[in-house]
């Protein structure tokens, strides 16, 4: 079996490999705008041949991962992996993966993200779930928003527009939304521009409600439709702060003629609920994990974010995929990390995967203590740890790729 890099001239076969690997068809050609594979970057993809045919796939985006203090990294986001059925099981996925991590390191990139079909698939390569997303329905008869007893609201208005009119508009929103919240991915250009993904990132037909603040300036959007049973399906809302996010989840909870709204994915702690006169209205209809964060090279990640509380840990980290293991001393000092390789003694042993959990903050470290996964080498490890990656807001990720 060979493992090999692509090119453009691989489009069509990589695009009917992985198609081919989830039992699915191409309904059009391979080229052209408004599909996902549209935004495929082919000098960052791989194909796995055996016997002079394609078996195999892996592919990755150059997206900017917004890390805890509002720094912005590069982020390898691995897509389009998938073995044909008659493939699997005789080591295809593990050889990409190694072929992949080692352009990654060789490219200087230090951290890759994915999003998982599978949740059992890839914490052996060395990924962990990092952020969660919850999908929300909300009766509208029941959706009334309560008084505010402290201060918050927005000062701005909202209008509304349809998908078609307001390209540059949401893309503008997005990227300055990005910047600021741990978690959130990038959206290169070439997504808007070629309609790549889901909505509103896609042309497909959306109204989107944007709102503008008190000089006209566009500082949030929430695009939605109506589906065959005229529930309302809201795609994303983006803001700028949350008074921003309450008038625009207010507009869409405002519609009339529809029976109810759902949420396809929001934060899981966003405020929706408590913003309810009835708590009980807002339903959590899913619970998941959302983006998985792999760490490439240890003390470039720890030191790239920013961190909110001082303090040191000695950290044991074992890389069971790259046969890696190493300890390391962190040392936390007014916002910013130093990581050097250390013999000291550990506070705190874990693999590399529950290492890419704790990373963006949303993951407690105490969490992953009392399910096993672990190991707290002394009283109050566990709680320093906790206080330690602790981001100043929950991290989240609503891009799909």
């Amino acid at each position: 079996m060979e493992i090999r890099s692509t090119s453009g001239q691989d489009l069509e076969v990589f695009v009917d490999t992985i198609l081919a690997a989830f039992g699915r068809f191409r309904d059009g050609p391979a080229e052209g705008a408004g599909n996902l594979w549209s935004a495929y970057e082919m000098d960052r993809n791989l194909l796995a041949v055996s016997d002079g045919r394609p078996v195999g796939t892996a592919g990755a985006y150059s997206f900017e991962l917004t890390l805890p203090g509002e720094i912005v990294a590069p982020a390898a986001g691995v897509t389009g992996v998938g073995v044909l059925p008659s493939h699997r099981r005789q080591g295809v996925l593990t050889a990409m993966m190694r072929r992949q991590f080692a352009e990654f390191r060789a490219r200087g990139e230090f951290l890759a993200v994915l999003l998982a079909t599978e949740a059992t698939i890839y914490g052996r390569f060395g990924y962990g779930p990092a952020t969660y997303a919850q999908r929300l329905t909300v009766p509208r008869h029941r959706a009334a928003f309560a008084a505010p007893r402290g201060a918050g609201g927005s000062a701005g208005a909202i209008e509304l527009l349809r998908r078609a009119d307001c390209g540059e508009i949401l893309e503008e929103v997005y990227d300055r939304y990005r910047r600021g919240q741990p978690g959130a991915l990038s959206r290169p250009h070439r997504w808007w521009a070629n309609g790549a993904g889901q909505s509103p990132v896609s042309s497909a037909p959306r109204h989107v409600a944007v709102h503008r603040d008190a000089d006209g300036v566009p500082d949030g959007y929430v695009s939605y439709a109506l589906d065959d049973a005229d529930t309302l399906i809201v795609d994303e809302v983006i803001a700028a702060d949350d008074g921003v996010d309450a008038a625009l989840v207010r507009f869409v909870l405002g519609h009339d003629l529809v029976p109810q709204v759902l949420f396809k994915r929001m934060p899981v702690d966003h405020p929706l609920r408590w913003q309810l006169v009835d708590f009980r209205a807002g339903q959590v209809t899913d619970d998941s994990e959302w983006l998985w964060v792999r760490l490439l090279d240890v003390p470039r990640a720890l030191t790239a974010r920013g961190w909110s509380a001082d303090g040191e840990l000695v950290l044991d980290v074992d890389d069971p995929f790259l046969g890696e293991r190493e300890r390391y001393l962190l040392t936390v000092r007014d916002g910013k990390a130093e990581c050097v390789p250390t013999g000291r003694e550990p506070d705190l042993s874990l693999d590399v995967r529950d290492l890419g959990s704790i990373y963006l903050g949303g993951t407690l470290p105490s969490v992953l203590v009392r399910a096993g996964h672990v190991r707290a080498h002394g009283a109050g490890m566990a709680a320093r740890a906790d206080v330690l990656f602790r981001a100043e807001r929950a991290p989240y990720c609503v891009h799909w790729f």
